[in-house]
């Protein structure tokens, strides 16, 4: 290098200083923008693909199962009523048909449960059906809220506080009886497949129900709700 571009290279260095502290500077500014943007949510992130962005975001559950037999299907236009009127997720409601009725709204039980909800005759107020649809939602559902909120929303010990009272609910597993075991392995079992929106075929514990003896009571509802010679039946 001559000495006369030495000296005009120093002359020159302070503006290369600039030029190189400006360009470092507006670097840090761009990329301490976009962390703030990114922080802040004011940049969408973008998927690396179609199929991590539908894994990401899964479809929301439905409000009513597939997982649950025809019988209580029928009932799904007050299932989902019930549901919003009294604050209790429809599949629990469902799940609590299914186990007591199979959505046979006639029946009684040897002890005296009726409807739907099979719901026993003290619970109602004198002068009430106690087998009318809305009426046996209203006091079962009462019930079953109860328990709910005894077994700070812990659905198998609501659904065996519903079975064995709420007495039940703090006994524990030793001090119930085989029926209201069955009852908490059938309802949680039956409940967990409806959130995840089974087919009826593939709920391990509705099956274990329908065996147990649920075919007999779905084959009466069925009779009675889907008659091959029609007969009035109830309506939403």
């Amino acid at each position: 290098m001559t000495r006369s571009l030495y000296n005009l290279w120093l002359r020159l260095l302070p503006l290369q200083l600039i030029v190189i502290i400006g360009s470092v500077g507006m670097i840090l500014g761009v990329t301490v923008g976009l962390i703030i943007a990114l922080l802040n949510g004011g940049i969408e992130r973008i998927p690396l693909s179609s199929s991590r962005s539908i894994a990401a975001t899964p479809e929301p559950p439905p409000a009513m199962s597939q997982v649950f037999t025809p019988e209580v299907q029928y009932w799904k236009p007050w299932i989902l009523k019930w549901s919003q009127q009294y604050g209790v997720d429809a599949n629990i409601l469902a799940t609590v048909i299914q186990i007591e009725s199979c959505g046979q709204y006639m029946v009684g039980s040897s002890a005296g449960a009726q409807g739907l909800f099979q719901v026993m005759p003290f619970h109602f107020e004198d002068g009430e059906d106690m087998k009318d649809p809305d009426t046996n939602a209203l006091r079962g559902i009462t019930y079953l809220k109860g328990g709910l909120e005894l077994a700070d929303g812990h659905i198998g010990l609501a659904m065996a506080g519903y079975n064995g009272g709420w007495g039940v609910i703090d006994w524990g597993w030793a001090g119930w009886y085989d029926e209201t075991r069955r009852y908490y392995v059938w309802g949680s079992g039956i409940y967990m497949d409806a959130l995840l929106n089974k087919k009826t075929e593939d709920s391990a514990a509705l099956q274990d129900w329908l065996s147990a003896g649920g075919y007999r009571l779905c084959d009466q509802a069925h009779a009675i709700l889907f008659p091959a010679t029609p007969t009035p039946s109830p309506t939403p």
